[in-house]
């Protein structure tokens, strides 16, 4: 089982993908992309299962028939390849005639190919029981020879059209598309580790051509090859579907708002910032409950926003070639992190004033709103989470609005 592991692992990942998209995957069934998407899971789960030594020794022993397990793993990886293509036809889209017309021609030739491993092998001569070099070891034997070289070449083929393909459609992608993006560039990092495992056997086997003996690259080198392949490949089509879901997006709206939550929190109340919370609570709960808590922190704080930062900052900003509305995030940002700094300092003040005169100093309370918060950020940014994260984006990255938490007099 041990040496099986190596395959088991990446076939797991893809059959836990399956299940995950299986709601979805049911529930748009008459859709091509979503039968294409099951079709190479299932496809890829099967193949890493049966390519692993010990799934190859038992299906030979069920069968009965020595080396039973070579025409299945090569029909199945070949299917896989197929399936790939099909995949990245429907994804990308297009004129619905043109696009079947592509899917029927690339499941015609991957299944005539698959057809003609079955028979080369039935024709053939494969006594002897090989487990991991029947590549190498049978590569100069009448009809078998044939086989090895329909699958890679099946499996060449497939690869680099799925690599090519991406690697053009990934330069067009627009960088906001960032699920598909990601997604892409896994497809292609899997296809250039695909590359490296076809290199590697084909190298053993045209060694043995030649009669040299390389098997160690098809028996050793190649299944790690083929394994992170795998998982790539697997992870970046499953990656933009996931990512286009509700559940992401809300899962990358509530941590960019990090930054935010972390510098506001302190000043929210306590009723809002000790909402009990388990670590099973959904996504969208965790996420309101962010915003939730930086709205009461702004809220907080808006007696202690001064109008003179915000100004300074918006100047400065358009003077950094800003458009208008990159600017006013970037000065409510420079606004509100003047606030933080200055209701800080009064804490600390007022707190020092305290222990001095051994009497407990009537300080603001944290999740106290004074009637002056109504002077505070437009109403947007307590409502919607996008200029939320928007605004914790510049609070956390802008060089302005650093200036301006070291010392609001910069401007």
């Amino acid at each position: 089982m041990t040496d099986g592991l190596i395959l088991y692992v990446p076939g797991s990942v893809m059959i836990l993908a399956l299940l995950i998209k299986a709601p979805t995957l049911r529930r748009g069934w008459d859709q091509p992309l979503m039968r294409a998407v099951c079709t190479l899971l299932v496809v890829g789960c099967m193949v890493m299962f049966l390519a692993a030594p010990p799934t190859i020794s038992a299906v030979n022993r069920l069968t009965g028939i020595v080396n039973f397990s070579a025409p299945l793993v090569y029909s199945v990886l070949t299917a896989f390849s197929g399936s790939c293509i099909v995949l990245v036809l429907q994804w990308g889209g297009g004129p619905p005639a043109v696009v079947r017309r592509a899917t029927r021609l690339t499941v015609a030739a991957f299944g005539a190919v698959t057809l003609l491993i079955v028979v080369l092998f039935a024709i053939g001569d494969a006594p002897v029981e090989r487990l991991r070099d029947l590549d190498t070891y049978y590569a100069n034997t009448p009809w078998l020879r044939e086989m090895i070289v329909c699958y890679l070449l099946a499996h060449t083929v497939g690869s680099s059209t799925l690599t090519v393909l991406c690697w053009k459609w990934l330069l067009r992608v627009r960088p906001s598309l960032r699920p598909l993006r990601t997604g892409l560039a896994l497809i292609v990092l899997g296809g250039l580790l695909d590359l490296g495992y076809l290199v590697t056997k084909w190298a053993a086997v045209g060694a043995r051509w030649a009669g040299r003996d390389w098997d160690g690259l098809s028996t050793y080198v190649a299944p790690p090859f083929a394994s992170a392949a795998a998982l790539m490949v697997g992870s970046g089509f499953i990656v933009p579907l996931v990512g286009g879901s509700a559940a992401w997006r809300d899962f990358s709206r509530y941590r960019r708002l990090h930054p935010l939550w972390k510098a506001l929190r302190g000043f929210a109340a306590s009723s809002v910032t000790t909402v009990p919370l388990t670590w099973w609570s959904p996504i969208g709960i965790r996420l309101i409950h962010r915003e939730s808590v930086i709205d009461d922190g702004i809220l907080a704080l808006g007696r202690w926003f001064d109008p003179a930062v915000r100004g300074a900052a918006y100047g400065a900003a358009l003077g950094q070639g800003m458009c208008e509305s990159q600017a006013s995030v970037v000065a409510d940002a420079a606004m509100l992190a003047a606030a933080c700094r200055r209701r800080e300092a009064a804490e600390a003040a007022e707190a020092a004033e305290a222990a001095e005169a051994l009497v407990p100093a009537d300080a603001d309370g944290a999740g106290e709103h004074p009637a002056e918060a109504d002077q505070g950020l437009p109403e947007p940014y307590r409502l919607d989470s996008r200029p939320l994260a928007a605004l914790a984006r510049e609070f956390r990255a802008s060089p302005i609005v650093a200036a301006v938490r070291r010392d609001p007099a910069t401007l």
